[in-house]
């Protein structure tokens, strides 16, 4: 069984409804899901959109790599995600963070994600589950990660509506 972490986001139509559909079937579809806190996060590539809820999900599953991607595209699929403007506003956005240690760069996956040092709204609920997890292809633990971080941007706790 592998161990994954996989970011979740949303920044249109009910967000808490979409973040909960996906975990819903995480929990679903795989053995041991754990979640973070949700995060209400400010847009960092293509800044004249909506503010993100972003989370992260811990979970064990005996798909590879590319089936669980299959799996992941589903999942937005079905929360009604287009894919219309790039970086653009979405109903649900699903990135495989890690999986295991691996270290990948197929067609359409690269593992680590590649920008997941970058990124304070994946780094802080990822580090609330597995801060002293070693970033694979890297010497850094997530926490070490998130204080090194250059990323200014706004990440706060979210209050459900």
């Amino acid at each position: 069984m592998a161990l994954v972490y996989l970011s979740l986001g949303s920044n249109m139509g009910n967000r808490d409804e979409y973040l909960a559909l996906a975990r819903k079937a995480i929990e679903k579809s795989f053995s041991m899901a754990r979640f973070s806190k949700i995060y209400e996060t400010e847009p960092v590539d293509l800044k004249d959109q909506p503010w993100f809820l972003n989370q992260v999900a811990e979970f064990q599953t005996d798909l590879p790599p590319e089936s669980l991607l299959e799996w992941v595209c589903g999942l937005e699929a079905r929360a009604g995600r287009q894919r219309e403007i790039p970086k653009g506003p979405r109903t649900l956005d699903a990135d495989i963070l890690l999986y295991d240690d691996w270290v990948l760069d197929v067609e359409d996956l690269v593992l680590p994600h590649p920008r997941l040092e970058q990124r304070r709204h994946v780094l802080i609920p990822l580090a609330e589950l597995a801060p002293e997890r070693c970033l694979p292809g890297s010497q850094l633990m997530v926490q070490e990660a998130l204080e090194k971080l250059k990323d200014s941007s706004q990440v706060k706790p979210h209050a459900p509506s």
